[in-house]
């Protein structure tokens, strides 16, 4: 369940440099996951992690300083293993882990005809309880769950595609399920026109107030916006900051406010992460609505607004639109002699709908980890969860998404066979053409 204490909102109060291409991030950068516990850690990060260099404070050991660097002034090079025996003697083991936060984003939940028809109930209701139970754990048990709402709550009548409008208990099924932050900035917002997109907004603060959910991406006027653009998020003596923008509306209001923020508007998503340093962000997380629809494949514009992103100071891009998964990649930024790298995940894909178009029932449920070092926060490599929504009367009498892991072997399960292979034979083509690997999924952790 949601805890109130579980995600904490305070107002929001450049960066720039150059930016090259990388695939990898180098192995020396990588930090064990929380999952692999503490006899991962290398005895020299036991040490670091608890002792700050001598002569030097922690604040002064953690501006954009590497390891060598923290450790100027420190005696010269002794025996590590002698260290940590010193030091496990002297400290509990717990003590010797990193603060870890753990945040779990989704891709598009959607919400078309055949959906709404299917969770209808004659009392006029909607049940969407088939939908997660296989991931609602996973959200419930993440200190921050983000996910993009595809969708308007306009009220009634509801439809589905051209112009998505949805009951309010579905955007409570969601925040029930665990989510905590809804993304807004998506070109069907505005699907039902500027009052579609005010009840929207409204009917959100009132989960703010009511479930404890937070929200972004769109606001009402300026003063909405001052404070969720970007939307600062404190978990675990973590500062989170969140900032959501999209190519553009399907719909025009032809006015700013009441709107949603545009990747085009240069102006103000830069002052975004202006403020967003200013309220000492740990980690800024940008989340372009992006790409070309049904494409695996990421297109020259959404790296070129990347390489922007990252520039502007992004720690982690994760893009959702296209409705399939994406490849990813890895940015390397350089400003002065601080280097930076910077995962960029183009498409989550979708994370629940009524698509059966070729490569659009697998999504991506992504895992980023950030660990509290004494030379900063740094961000775990991205974990792949690989989902798939299946259609109602295949798998369960409602659409649901499943991990598809969790489902590999147990062909029985399944009421339609094909559907159990179509989902195998899509997911080996997501891995084919994104090149993401098997061996990212976080399912590493539990073999």
């Amino acid at each position: 369940m949601r805890s109130m204490n579980k995600l904490y909102f305070i107002p929001a109060l450049l960066f720039l440099g150059n930016v090259v291409m990388s695939n990898v991030i180098p192995s020396d950068n990588v930090i064990p996951s929380e999952a692999e516990g503490s006899a991962s850690l290398s005895e020299a990060d036991r040490f670091l992690h608890s002792h700050s260099p001598v002569g030097m404070t922690r604040s002064q050991c953690s501006v954009g300083m590497t390891r060598s660097q923290c450790s100027v002034g420190m005696t010269p090079p002794i025996n590590d293993s002698l260290i940590l025996a010193r030091q496990t003697a002297a400290c509990p083991a717990s003590s010797l882990v990193p603060d870890t936060l753990t945040m779990v984003f989704m891709g598009d939940i959607m919400l078309h005809s055949a959906q709404i028809e299917n969770t209808a109930r004659p009392d006029g209701t909607f049940d969407f309880s088939g939908y997660f139970p296989d991931i609602e754990d996973d959200l419930r048990r993440a200190d921050i769950a983000v996910a993009n709402m595809e969708f308007t709550l306009a009220g009634p009548p509801y439809s589905g595609y051209p112009a998505f409008c949805a009951p309010d208990a579905y955007a409570e099924y969601m925040a029930g399920c665990g989510i905590d932050i809804f993304l807004t900035a998506n070109n069907h917002i505005l699907d039902k026109g500027e009052t579609g997109l005010v009840r929207t907004l409204e009917k959100y603060r009132k989960m703010e107030r009511s479930l404890g959910i937070r929200m972004t991406g769109s606001a009402e006027n300026p003063d909405s916006a001052a404070s969720n653009m970007p939307l600062i998020v404190r978990s675990k003596d973590f500062t989170i900051a969140f900032i959501n923008c999209t190519y553009g509306t399907n719909l025009s209001t032809g006015k700013k406010f009441p709107g949603t923020y545009m990747m085009s508007d240069c102006e103000t998503i830069s002052a975004a992460f202006g403020r967003a340093e200013q309220a000492g962000a740990d980690l800024i997380v940008a989340l372009p609505h992006w790409g070309i629809e049904y494409d695996l494949h990421h297109s020259a514009e959404q790296e070129e607004y990347a390489v922007w992103l990252a520039g502007q100071g992004a720690d982690i891009i994760i893009g959702a639109h296209p409705h399939v998964v994406q490849d990813a990649d890895t940015l390397t930024v350089m400003s002065g002699n601080k280097e930076r790298k910077v995962p960029v995940i183009y498409s989550l894909g979708n994370a629940i709908s009524n698509m059966s178009a070729p490569n659009t029932q697998v999504g991506l449920m992504l895992t980023v980890k950030a660990v509290e070092r004494p030379c900063g926060v740094r961000i775990l490599p991205p974990e792949y969860e690989f989902l798939w929504c299946s259609l109602p009367g295949r798998l369960s009498r409602s659409h649901t998404t499943v991990k598809i892991a969790g489902h590999i072997g147990k062909k029985e399960e399944w009421t339609r066979d094909y559907e159990y292979d179509k989902m195998l034979s899509t997911y080996r083509e997501v891995l084919k053409q994104t090149g993401l690997k098997p061996e990212n999924n976080k399912n590493r952790h539990r073999r």
